[in-house]
């Protein structure tokens, strides 16, 4: 697995494993010990980078990774956030410096480590100055409890008042074939100050793999469900994005979430994206998109197809818009 770096000195595998899915968010949590089976896994094949968060669970997908990494110390990153009440997004935000604090304590604890390698404020918090968490996260860092601060859905102002006080390592946003909004104002600014970008839903949360239609059923507790983009009518007018990558696989010999993911990696070189699943054979497909090599005629040729496309539909309910891009 090739190695990329996020905000200058944080080294990780070139693609990375979003551990949310594990437990949170699509559905029943995955079997336990099938869920460190899946993460150890991931390490045999050389993936180096790992991500949670106290919400995904809450707190039970940190204990996951925690108990899958432990024999793994030192060889491997992992990322967990803080940001929402008592660790529940429909809680609410809570990111003031005691909370902050609690959440690290805790995550050490869930993540049987002694430093947290990367830890994002999860959505940003409008009660709470930006300057407020960088300084916390800054003085968890120099207390050794904390070695890179990331920030995750910010607006490009609030990354650059958090960069003045506290270096950002990386931001985590969503960001695919199927969401370019950050091509706009993020990818600039981040390109400017240093920091890695680990896209977040590469994959459009499953869209892209070509494997739903406007038919596919959600259960009770897949958050899809109640996503606008994945209500059957913008599932069938977004079909056609879907269609352009099939065709691009076939002629490169690959699948449409390889094209999906090759397509990210050849955007800028510190952009680290963390496709997650809960099965080998997903895993094992989504890191072959690190060796398909896309021309500057396939990208040019993407590029021509999605000028003419607008996604249908908005990436997240109305209850969550007031999250994202503070």
């Amino acid at each position: 697995m090739q190695k990329r770096t996020l905000g200058g000195n944080l080294d990780v595998s070139a693609i990375g494993l979003g551990c949310m899915g594990l437990s949170y968010g699509y559905g029943p949590a995955t079997d336990r010990s099938e869920a460190i089976k899946l993460i150890r896994a991931a390490v045999d094949r050389g993936v180096t980078f790992f991500d949670t968060a106290e919400a995904y669970g809450p707190g039970l997908n940190e204990e996951v990774v925690g108990e899958a990494l432990e024999p793994f110390r030192g060889q491997v990153v992992i990322a967990t956030k803080f940001g929402f009440r008592d660790g529940v997004p429909a809680n609410g935000l809570d990111s003031r410096p005691e909370r902050i604090r609690q959440v690290a304590d805790a995550a050490l604890t869930r993540l049987r480590v002694d430093t947290i390698d990367l830890f994002y404020q999860h959505r940003v918090d409008p009660a709470v100055p930006i300057e407020e968490v960088a300084g916390t996260v800054r003085d968890l860092i120099a207390e050794g409890k904390v070695r890179h601060f990331g920030l995750s859905e910010a607006g490009a102002a609030t990354i650059r008042r958090a960069h003045a006080v506290q270096p950002v390592a990386a931001l985590q946003s969503e960001y695919s074939l199927w969401w370019r909004e950050p091509e706009k104002e993020i990818i600039p600014t981040l390109e400017e100050l240093g920091i890695g970008f680990v896209p977040f839903a590469p994959l459009g949360k499953g869209f892209l793999t070509g494997k739903l239609d406007a038919s596919a059923p959600f259960g009770d507790s897949d958050f899809r469900r109640a996503v606008p983009r994945f209500q059957p009518e913008a599932l069938k007018a977004n079909q056609a994005l879907v269609d352009l990558v099939t065709a691009i696989a076939a002629g490169k010999g690959a699948t449409p979430a390889q094209i999906a993911l090759a397509w990210l990696l050849a955007q800028k070189p510190w952009i680290v994206p963390i496709p997650g699943t809960t099965k080998l054979h997903r895993l094992e497909e989504n890191l072959g998109g690190a060796t398909v090599g896309l021309t500057g005629d396939d990208l040019a040729r993407i590029d021509a197809a999605l000028a003419g496309f607008k996604p249908q539909g908005d990436r997240y309910p109305a209850s969550h818009q007031r999250f994202v891009n503070r």
